[in-house]
């Protein structure tokens, strides 16, 4: 028995190691079968520095910078900067070395920075938030290999360059089969957003119990009302108008309900108009004693005036004794909680 139990145990890694090894020559062969241009694209995309490298199809919107006969300056060390152009109320500059700037540990690579111009008209301790992206034309795919690090960059009298040193690698860069040089011609560009942080917020409050929010509907003639709904006059909770809506027919098939639906309605002036909270207590008022029918709804109301919410509160055969007195009867709506919004500084 021992010696079959060896034997099993034997034969398994014998499998395990066959078939690890099987896997490995196949994850082998798919990959050096690749085409090795795309492996080194692949590879340089997602390179150091926590910088993100993507392809697009839409062109720079602030700035793109086309150099011909670049074989003719490809080993030229001095930086390249463009013509002043305007971009968010501003004015800049690319800098672009095509060797890289060595002083930014940009060995090996191509650098670009855009640095803000005119500066001198800025006010004293002017900054200037910028959410900046770099781009690099890749005339084979007809895109643009994107460049940022997610982060922004603040424009100062102390930093008025801002970029990349590693923008994209010289080998990946000079590669012929990459298509970033296509026709002795090379593109550059530079996307410039300024981020200027705001100074109100939308703060939304939910108000327990507010002012006034108890409001009484009384039916009278109720048994000459017709099959159709009927709403109460519009009252304001918060900053919103709301009706009570009801059909004295009922509703539903078999035996019919009475509706009893909490509607809103438009806002106050000058309030601001979003989405609101509305919790509410529905009751019918058992005139006579202390039995209400009571009910209770709560929903985000949308802007859009119209929208309702409701319960069936009772059979139309039980609306006897208390809560039918004199052909009349009472709906009230107590609106236990209510969002208000305001726009308040930050």
């Amino acid at each position: 028995m021992e010696n079959r139990t060896w034997s099993l145990r034997v034969t398994c890694f014998v499998f395990f190691f066959i078939t690890s090894s099987s896997a490995e020559f196949l994850i082998r062969q798919v990959t050096e079968s690749k085409d090795s241009s795309v492996l080194e694209t692949e590879y340089n995309l997602k390179t150091n520095l926590g910088l993100t490298r993507v392809l697009r199809n839409q062109r720079p919107s602030s700035k793109i910078v086309t150099i011909g006969s670049f074989s003719v300056i490809r080993e030229r060390s001095e930086p390249y900067e463009s013509s002043v152009f305007e971009a968010s109320g501003y004015k800049w500059r690319l800098i672009l070395y095509m060797n890289g700037n060595k002083n930014d540990g940009g060995n090996n690579h191509v650098s670009l920075y855009v640095r803000i111009e005119d500066t001198e008209s800025l006010p004293t301790g002017w900054e200037v938030d910028v959410d900046l992206k770099l781009f690099v034309h890749n005339a084979r795919q007809r895109q643009y290999l994107t460049v940022s690090d997610e982060t922004v960059k603040r424009y100062n009298q102390g930093y008025r360059e801002w970029g990349y040193a590693q923008l994209i690698p010289l080998s990946t860069f000079h590669n012929p089969s990459q298509g970033y040089i296509v026709q002795d011609t090379c593109s550059f560009g530079a996307e410039i957003f300024i981020v200027k942080p705001v100074e109100q917020q939308e703060r939304v409050t939910v108000v327990s119990n507010p002012p006034n929010n108890v409001f009484t509907w009384r039916l009278l003639r109720f048994s000459t009302l017709q099959n159709k709904f009927y709403n109460s006059p519009s009252f304001l909770v918060g900053d919103r108008y709301w009706r009570l809506e009801t059909n004295p027919r009922g509703v539903g098939p078999g035996a019919p309900h009475l509706p009893f639906n909490l509607e809103a309605q438009g806002f106050r002036p000058n309030a601001v108009a979003t989405t609101t909270w509305g919790a509410v207590n529905l009751r019918l008022r058992d005139q006579l004693g202390s039995n209400h029918r009571l009910g209770y709804s709560a929903a985000w109301y949308p802007i859009r005036p119209g929208y309702k919410v409701g319960l069936n509160i009772i059979y139309i055969r039980d609306l006897r004794g208390g809560y039918l007195v004199n052909d009349s009867i009472v709906l009230e709506a107590e609106m236990v909680m209510v969002s208000v919004t305001n726009i308040v500084p930050i």
